[in-house]
């Protein structure tokens, strides 16, 4: 069975105030980020990879990863713009906020006819949640409602940062590690044994163990017919805030389990989740990219390497 890797990538050097450093090559052949995401990806048996990226980023995002990966992988690109609506739809006068992760994934509907597992380009996600996933696409238990999907459960402890507090998605799982709610909570960080947040219900019963949801989905293309439709009936409630409001994944899918119309596999694991955000965690951006480097260091010809 095909499988594709969907990568998230529109919003690179949004949220860094000036240059792309996710673009940034570290690795000893030229490597940047999302080639440890894309090896691990491929090694798992992902096939092809989608980039979702801006049109004004396309030549140098080319040139950087794009050229190389196709080498070894299928490789399409798809173009996220904030005027890419459905048809009686416009974008409201002075918006510029992109409308967010649902409308960067449909996006790419019309190139994904397989299974797939989306992610965020300036994540570095670690290789077991790539196998977990890959076999629970190609597996395809039916879970007994209309949409059936996976999510890696990162562990709350190793998505934690030692500059200061954290946002997750902090999961209720029940008994049969099918997800009962996301939590999106503020705050976070270890105090010896104990989490601590700004949500005192979520503190109550949160672990350094619970898992939380770094963004990293596994779907079929049924839920991007969903996201087709639905897109559409979120433009028509955004009166109230026209400016600001953004269609997210984590939403889409926290109303689905509202109406009781998704199961979602939560599938743990236990690698340490990196992420490249902001300009104060400058440093731990370089400090992860020396991680990645040893600790692939026996794949030193990683894609390009041979080149």
């Amino acid at each position: 069975m095909k499988t594709t890797l969907i990568i998230m990538a529109a919003g690179i050097g949004s949220r860094f105030g000036g240059g792309i450093k996710q673009l940034a090559k570290m690795g000893p052949n030229g490597e940047i980020i999302m080639d440890y995401s894309i090896y691990d990806a491929k090694e798992a048996g992902f096939d092809k990879v989608v980039f979702i990226i801006r049109k004004d980023i396309e030549e140098e995002f080319k040139e950087v990863i794009g050229n190389r990966i196709q080498n070894y992988m299928d490789v399409e690109y798809v173009f996220q713009d904030i005027n890419d609506l459905p048809e009686g739809f416009t974008c409201p006068e002075g918006r510029t906020k992109p409308w967010g992760t649902g409308q960067a994934v449909l996006c790419a509907k019309s190139v994904v006819d397989t299974p797939y597992v989306i992610i965020n380009a300036d994540d570095y996600y670690g290789k077991e949640a790539f196998v977990k996933l890959h076999n629970f696409l190609i597996n395809h238990e039916k879970m007994g409602k209309e949409f059936d999907m996976g999510m890696a459960g990162f562990i709350l402890k190793n998505t934690l940062s030692e500059n200061g507090t954290v946002t997750r998605g902090v999961c209720k799982v029940d008994d049969n590690n099918l997800l009962k709610e996301v939590y999106e909570t503020t705050g976070i960080k270890a105090e010896g044994d104990k989490i601590v947040c700004d949500n005192s219900e979520v503190e109550a019963w949160a672990k350094p163990e619970s898992n939380v949801s770094m963004n990293m989905w596994a779907g079929y293309p049924d839920f991007l017919d969903y996201l087709e439709k639905d897109f559409s009936t979120f433009l028509s409630n955004i009166s109230d805030n026209p400016m600001k409001k953004e269609y997210l994944l984590p939403n889409i899918v926290a109303e689905l389990l509202r109406e009781d119309r998704i199961n979602v596999k939560v599938l743990e694991t236990h690698d340490k989740w990196f992420g490249v955000t902001y300009a104060d965690y400058e440093s731990t951006y370089y400090f992860y990219c020396v991680v990645l480097i040893l600790v692939f260091v026996r794949d030193f010809f990683i894609f390009g390497g041979k080149e």
